[in-house]
């Protein structure tokens, strides 16, 4: 269900046209009626969609002072945030989060942004001008049947707005001790009733400091640039549009030899069009380019390209609407060798094929029942079948049980097999010449509800039945394998309660537990431990209130449990955000973050691990009338 405050309008399918009603003054049962396109690739309202799905809106990003993609994210109760150093995270859902974590899907506008040679998010490359946001939908479970390998544990879609929801000219200016940054945004109209945008974003992010009290060497800058295009009416038409961006850390110095920093680049361009046909289906067509470059003298410096086309038919017929389509990958890479890791061969071309169907069936006025599968081909294991069942049964307009089936995979990426450390032989680990895709059986059951207008609630449970898991061996030649298996199973609830027409406030709660062991035969030297570290339990409660017209106050509180292995200690943290319209277009904002205790890890061991502590800030966000 959706947070207090509202994105700024339902938007169209990724992305499409914006409605110029102001969503962020509508009450909370309004608000259940607003759009996603997430669970079904087509636009839907959130209240009829049998899935775990959560929206992290607009105004709950802007009122949360989130500085990063990342920072935003943590708004979802539905996701495990852990900060790994001062530019790098580590996120997912429903567990195994670490570093290279592989079972969460990630789009930006419908492009793909997971890095292809190792299925995970390089987080320090990914980034938006936050104000073009117009919400971001967070999925937990498997979305194979849709958005095909790698979209086992969750989806993450941030959907920005159209050019034609953002005219004129925007500063954002924040300052704190550990980061400083800078957005421009200036839009305006094109002849054919088009629009337009362009931004360009600076970003200096201080050095963090270790447990043991020492400056760790992770202080970076990043500069990125981007447009978007559109000729739109009523979400049919087409969208161009793209980012480029560089990025810079400090150098490292190991065994007293200057081993540089970590240097990264990228460029993206996408086309979109959208269009009915006779007999009232929509068509749409999508294609995109991706070019990156990450150079790591200490790991592997991988420079990889990604064409990616795809095309979807939507029709409805009776009680059904079907959709249906096939896409089109092809990657292609070079990395590198660096001090400790090298790829063999250090070149390879990739390409997935993909063929999709789903039906949703309407038996009558409460029942829904929802049948899909994807087939996707890879160059590993072939053809992969994901399908997925899903029941939805409404007694009354303000309430929904569903249930759901569903098989999801995650591929083999090059990291599984052609991984070799040291670069050159004899290696310790020779990566997986025979490792296979890791396999999830789901099953879920979940409840939402709105028993009054001004308050409402979601329910899930799981359980994830692993089969496959990645493995490993004891060196010399260590392989790669899949040999450890189990299940995991929990609960993810969330919901949001307006008691006044000026508060609202909002919880949420998610709780994991993992059950997972080492096949016989397998030499398995660390087991499960490896695949992630996770808590067993996190929390938040949040409180919105706006007293009077220009002054806004948000406060949050998380609690984090503590995490396995490596041990990192629980920690509570408060935020606070207080925000000022000192004029038309002028919003002045005060903050704090980590307030409550000391310092606080929230990864890896210690004493090297960054700690994060209190910390105030200030932004300044200005658009002339």
């Amino acid at each position: 269900m959706l947070r207090p405050g509202a994105i700024a309008a339902a938007t169209a399918l990724l992305g499409g046209a914006t409605s110029a009603q102001d969503l962020t003054r509508l009450s909370l049962e309004e608000l259940s009626a607003v759009e996603v396109s997430s669970a079904s690739r087509r636009v839907e309202k959130l209240a009829r969609v049998p899935a775990s799905l959560y929206v992290i809106t607009a105004d709950a990003i802007r009122r949360s002072g989130a500085r990063s993609l990342p920072e935003a994210l943590r708004l979802a109760p539905n996701l495990q945030v852990a900060r790994l150093n001062a530019d790098q995270y580590a996120i997912t859902a429903r567990g195994f989060n670490n570093a290279v974590g592989n079972k969460l899907l990630v789009l930006i506008d419908g492009r793909t942004v997971y890095a292809p040679y190792f299925s995970g998010v390089q987080w320090d490359q990914q980034d938006v001008m936050l104000e073009d946001v117009a919400r971001i939908e967070v999925t937990s479970g498997p979305g194979g049947s849709v958005w095909g390998t790698n979209a086992v544990n969750g989806i993450i879609h941030i959907i920005r707005k159209p050019a034609a929801a953002t005219p004129g000219l925007m500063l954002v200016a924040t300052g704190s001790a550990s980061q400083r940054s800078a957005g421009l945004r200036w839009g305006g109209s094109l002849p054919g009733q088009g629009h337009w945008r362009a931004y360009a974003k600076l970003q200096r992010q201080q050095a963090g400091v270790s447990e043991a009290g020492n400056a760790t060497t992770d202080a970076s800058r990043r500069e990125q640039l981007g447009w978007r295009a559109d000729w739109l009416d009523d979400g049919d038409g087409v969208t161009l549009q793209g980012d480029i961006y560089r990025g810079d850390t400090e150098d490292r110095v190991l065994a007293g030899l200057n081993r540089g920093g970590v240097r990264t680049s990228g460029t993206n361009v996408l086309a979109r069009w959208t269009g009915r046909l006779d007999g009232g289906s929509r068509l749409r067509a999508r294609a995109y380019y991706d070019h990156v470059t990450r150079e790591d003298r200490l790991l592997y410096s991988p420079r990889y390209s990604v064409l990616d086309l795809e095309l979807q038919h939507s029709v409805g017929w009776g009680a059904h609407q079907l959709d249906w389509g096939g896409g089109w990958r092809r990657a292609r890479d070079r990395i590198a060798p660096g001090l400790f890791f090298g790829f063999t061969p250090d070149r390879a071309t990739q390409r997935w094929l993909n063929l999709f169907v789903q039906d949703q069936w309407q038996l009558n006025e409460q029942w829904q029942l929802t049948v899909g599968t994807k087939f996707e081909h890879n160059g590993y294991t072939g053809w992969e079948a994901l399908p997925s069942l899903r029941v939805g049964w409404m007694p009354s307009a303000r309430q929904q049980w569903w249930a759901s089936l569903s098989r999801a995979v995650r591929a083999p990426a090059r990291l599984d097999r052609d991984l070799r450390l040291p670069p050159q032989p004899p290696f310790l680990i020779a990566g997986g010449p025979d490792f296979v895709s890791e396999v999830a059986r789901v099953v879920e059951l979940g409840h939402r509800g709105q028993p009054m207008p001004s308050l409402n609630y979601a329910l899930t449970l799981y359980h994830h039945d692993w089969s496959r898991l990645r493995s490993g061996q004891p060196p010399p030649n260590a392989m790669v394998q899949n040999m450890i298996a189990g299940g995991s199973w929990g609960l993810e609830a969330w919901g949001q309660w307006q008691p006044l027409t000026w508060l609202k406030l909002s919880a949420g709660l998610n709780r994991l537990h993992q059950d997972l062991a080492v096949q016989p035969g397998s030499r398995d030297p660390v087991g499960p431990s490896a695949l992630g570290n996770d808590p067993r339990q996190q929390w938040q409660l949040r409180a919105s209130l706006q007293p009077h017209a220009r002054h806004e106050l948000d406060l949050g509180l998380r609690r984090v449990a503590a995490l396995p292995n490596p041990a990192v200690p629980a920690y509570t943290v408060l935020d606070l955000h207080y925000a000022w319209r000192a004029a038309p277009g002028l919003e002045l904002m005060l903050g704090g973050q980590n307030l409550l205790s000391g310092r606080h890890a929230e990864a890896n061991a210690a004493p090297g691990r960054n700690v994060w502590g209190p910390e105030g800030y200030v932004q300044l966000r200005w658009s002339p009338l």
